[in-house]
């Protein structure tokens, strides 16, 4: 069966996400050494080392995520991140600095690898090169691949490839993004953000409600329309002769109807995106995976889908995966 990667921002929703069915948790410590450093949000060291004893218990594995990029001269603060991971019990680290993973190999070789989609490691060549330099075990695969493209790297590599199917949709290469570091200066890769809540402005202007990221406006929508968080790659835009979404609408990722084509590509493990979601959509959303998941496995037909209420703006796409994107 493939193994089922589920979000948890904080202790109560990883609770929720083992309690609903998850194979396993990903979550991070509250510092910036995580890719999703939002206020509010993440583990403490103690939370940690008690909530991977919860994960155990119910039978789910905990991984890591250590998925930013050291600051020069502060490695320290990672490096104690990994210790630390370690030392809590957790099954796996999720990395995407070289460096960091050098460090991982050297200081933890008893620490199981993953490659974060950070890395946003997309053929084999370099997937190999992680495995046999860093002893990586499963890399996650950056959300611009065709099921055909995955099926293809899996036939030349030696490792697991987890591939997201629900929640937030990226719609450049993980970990190559600089849209979010031109407009407000804070880089996803260093800072754990991607359009930050402390650059976002929304106002009424007329009859329109505007959303403004960084002081540049990205929607405008009538007041009783659903607004849509801003970022950039969702954004309305003016280009050519065309104005609205140039992108990518602003909708959610939604492959649960691929999971039978995802399993026969030869991925391991289905990830959901959404740290920043309370523990009541992660429950949601994991009980519906998991009967996916059992389906598939069995030989049945994935059940009809019922997130549609869950995803962004209420709508879903398939993404890259049959490459429907503009």
């Amino acid at each position: 069966m493939m193994e089922l990667v589920c979000p948890a921002g904080t202790p109560a929703a990883l609770r929720a996400a083992v309690d609903a069915g998850a194979h396993a948790v990903y979550c991070g410590f509250a510092d910036e050494t995580n890719a999703r450093n939002f206020p509010g949000l993440n583990f403490e060291r103690d939370e940690m080392a008690e909530s991977v004893a919860y994960a155990h218990q119910g039978g789910a594995k905990v991984l890591v995520a250590i998925n930013t990029f050291p600051r020069a001269g502060a490695e320290e603060i990672w490096h104690r991140a990994l210790a630390d991971a370690e030392s809590a019990g957790c099954d796996a680290v999720i990395l995407a600095d070289v460096g960091l993973l050098a460090h991982a190999a050297e200081h933890h070789p008893g620490l199981r690898r993953h490659l974060s989609v950070q890395a946003a490691a997309a053929n084999p060549d370099i997937i190999n090169y992680y495995a046999s330099e860093f002893d990586v075990k499963r890399v996650v695969l950056p959300r611009i691949l065709t099921v055909a493209e995955i099926a293809a790297i899996n036939r030349e590599i030696d490792v697991e490839t987890e591939a997201f199917v629900f929640g937030g949709l990226c719609v450049m290469a993980e970990g190559r993004c600089s849209l979010s570091s031109y407009i407000t200066g804070k880089s996803p890769n260093m800072n754990g953000v991607c359009s930050p809540a402390s650059h976002v402005v929304y106002a009424e202007e007329g009859s329109d409600l505007v959303a403004r990221l960084g002081g540049q406006m990205v929607h405008r929508v009538a007041k009783d329309d659903p607004v849509p968080y801003p970022t950039l790659c969702k954004g309305c835009f003016s280009a050519g002769d065309q104005t609205g979404h140039v992108f990518e609408d602003a909708v959610s990722l939604d492959a649960s109807e691929l999971i039978p084509a995802l399993a026969k590509a030869g991925v391991s493990a289905l990830k959901i995106e959404g740290r920043q979601r309370s523990r009541s959509y992660v429950a949601e959303v994991v009980r519906n995976f998991r009967a996916a998941v059992e389906a598939v496995e069995a030989g049945l037909p994935v059940p009809a889908g019922t997130l549609g209420a869950l995803a962004e703006g209420q709508a879903a796409t398939s993404g890259a995966y049959q490459k429907k994107w503009r």
